[in-house]
């Protein structure tokens, strides 16, 4: 069977796979100037390696992996994790697709997924992703991913960086 069609075009699935000891070559490869042009910039290796074993530690949530189902390749990544917004727990996600990947939807079919992952999870109603105002990408990866705009905020990512973002919430009670 091949992949599913949209409108008589093939469209490319992914999988999930959980963040492992293996996968810190992926957090070097998101780490780059482009990458991180909506996120304060690059990282030091220190803070990197200290990233990879959060991620490898999540307690509530996940990290993951995006593979194209198709090929097996690692494309990006995505999670979500436990934050406290406006005094209620909620989860919050994020993602970065590899540049060689981009532009192909993946990010949108990795966030639908979370989402259902979250979902299933029950811990919490909401999941939020933040993307800076500027970053049109990430904007349009909730807008498909079925997330809803509820406004601008002033978002602080990494600590001390402070941004206007947009505040998209997808209702997992829904």
């Amino acid at each position: 069977m091949g992949a599913p069609s949209v409108l008589g075009m093939d469209v490319e699935q992914v999988g999930l796979r959980p963040w492992g000891d293996g996968d810190f070559w992926l957090l070097e490869r998101l780490n780059s100037p482009e990458m991180t042009e909506h996120l304060g910039g690059p990282e030091s290796e220190a803070q990197l390696v200290a990233r990879h074993r959060r991620y490898v530690e999540l307690g509530r949530g996940c990290m993951y992996r995006v593979e194209s189902a198709g090929s097996g390749e690692t494309v990006g990544s995505i999670g979500f994790w436990e934050r406290e917004w406006r005094e209620e727990s909620v989860w919050e996600t994020g993602w970065g697709v590899l540049p060689e990947f981009q532009g192909r939807g993946l990010a949108a079919l990795a966030a639908r997924a979370v989402v259902e992952v979250a979902r299933a999870d029950g811990r919490h109603r909401y999941l939020h992703a933040f993307p800076s105002v500027g970053h049109h990408a990430s904007n349009s990866v909730c807008r498909k991913a079925g997330f809803t705009l509820l406004g601008e905020v002033e978002f602080e990512y990494p600590k001390g960086h402070w941004a206007a973002s947009h505040d998209w919430r997808v209702d997992l009670a829904g």
